[in-house]
């Protein structure tokens, strides 16, 4: 099969796309056609060395596609099923791929729209999960535009809480879209925050990691009403919970996350596509910085 991989750390022209065994899946697991594979900001953090150090390494954690092979013990779907998940040996961006966890493809959406909703929709949910948010309370989400903060922001509106979000001008309208309050991140945020909410708010989640966790702190009232999934070192620093999968995954969020989406209550816009060939293009548009929405590797036929 056709596969991402890069045999030293650099920028995006060491990518290559080359040659690999087909996968197997294992029990529990199922192996699936690739139509399209999320492309996230973990993919260049990984190429340039940030993450893992071993060499060569292949690309993607998230897919949607076309069950084509069943793993042992699988009788919750069948070869032919539109289904969406994750790959964890991350060789998602290949034209096979083994899904270790995954759930049928919500009936409204395309395959790149359902390989855009795994990453955005586990973080986000995981978040939430460890700040503990709920009905009745009010959330900051620092950096709420992007993927998993739009996420974060939709999910917590649906489990009633109050949400105020920082973006840019531009991205105000779409956030009042979502269901959140925005304000404009950078000097004054935290008096900005105040005119919304006098009293500060009760929990914040920082997807940006912009060196505002002092300010959330303050906000929140302690860092204890605080997470982060972007700022390692300041979660350190100042004591703030940092969240990553090392804890526990929270993969249960792609099973009910169809029913949200069908229903008008979840939406995860895909900014761009690019052919797998074009994956060096996707991870310069990704480390941009300017894109709103996911963006998506197309592998396979739109079947």
């Amino acid at each position: 099969m056709k596969a991402v991989r890069f045999s030293r750390f650099g920028g995006p022209e060491v990518l290559e796309v080359v040659d690999l065994p087909d996968p197997r899946p294992g029990p529990g697991q199922v192996r699936i056609a690739v139509c399209a594979a999320g492309v996230n900001p973990s993919d260049w953090k990984k190429r340039q060395g940030l993450m893992d150090q071993e060499l060569p390494q292949t690309m993607g954690y998230e897919a949607a596609g076309r069950v084509d092979e069943l793993g042992e013990g699988v009788t919750d779907v069948a070869v032919g099923d539109r289904v969406f998940g994750f790959s964890a040996d991350g060789v998602a961006q290949a034209e096979l791929a083994v899904l270790s966890t995954y759930a049928p493809v919500p009936p409204s959406l395309d395959f790149p729209g359902a390989a855009a909703l795994p990453a955005a929709v586990e973080t986000a949910t995981r978040a939430l999960d460890q700040l503990g948010v709920g009905s009745g309370g009010t959330l900051l989400i620092s950096g709420a535009s992007g993927s998993v903060g739009s996420a974060a922001v939709q999910l917590a509106v649906v489990r009633g809480a109050r949400v105020i979000g920082t973006a840019s001008a531009a991205n105000h309208a779409y956030l009042r879209s979502l269901g959140a309050e925005p304000v404009a991140y950078g000097e004054g945020l935290v008096e900005r925050v105040r005119a919304l909410a006098p009293g500060g708010v009760d929990l914040a989640l920082d997807v940006a990691g912009s060196g505002v966790l002092p300010e959330l702190i303050g906000l929140a009232g302690g860092p204890g009403h605080v997470v982060t999934i972007a700022d390692f070192a300041g979660a350190r620093e100042h004591g703030v919970r940092f969240s990553s999968g090392d804890a526990g995954r929270a993969v249960h969020a792609l099973g009910g996350i169809g029913e949200l989406i069908e229903s008008g209550r979840f939406s995860l816009p895909v900014a761009r596509t690019f052919p797998l060939t074009e994956v060096a293009e996707a991870h310069r548009a990704g480390e941009d910085g300017r894109v709103r929405g996911k963006l998506v590797l197309v592998v396979g036929a739109p079947a």
